[in-house]
């Protein structure tokens, strides 16, 4: 599983022309989910993010989490994260997990962030989503739950 985050003083996906999902201060998190993932991967990479101290104290200081500033989190799925360029141009998403995995997955992560009383938005999986956001910083971090680092 991995995950883009991106600190936001907001964020937005659009479907058709309609925001179905929009934030103000918090986190997008554009997350791309993988066959060999699981359960397992949605609690480790959600831990990480809620726990992640990337948001500015009030000396300017990387300290806060997510909690600390009663933060959101937009979240919107991309297959795109599994590209595999070492052949060719034209990426491969061979990696990327198919629908009938990924959608358990995707709203796994989902509810899992709503536990931890996060407020969430998302896109809809497998749309042509549009994401408009300001990065705040900026801040971009990315998490892969088999490369633990």
């Amino acid at each position: 599983m991995r995950v883009l985050i991106q600190r936001v003083s907001q964020a937005s996906v659009t479907i058709d022309e309609n925001i179905v999902g929009r934030i103000e201060l918090g986190l997008l998190l554009l997350l791309g989910i993988e066959v060999e993932d699981n359960e397992e991967d949605v609690e480790w990479i959600i831990r990480k993010i809620i726990q992640m101290r990337i948001f500015s104290d009030h000396e300017g200081k990387m300290n806060l989490s997510l909690q600390d500033v009663n933060g959101s989190v937009l979240v919107v799925s991309q297959f795109t994260l599994h590209a595999s360029t070492k052949k060719g141009n034209r990426p491969s998403y061979i990696k990327a997990a198919r629908p009938e995995i990924a959608i358990p997955l995707y709203e796994c992560f989902i509810e899992t962030i709503k536990e931890a009383t996060i407020p969430v938005e998302s896109g809809e999986f497998g749309a042509d989503m549009k994401v408009g956001l300001i990065n705040d910083g900026p801040v971009t971090i990315w998490l892969d739950s088999k490369n633990r680092e």
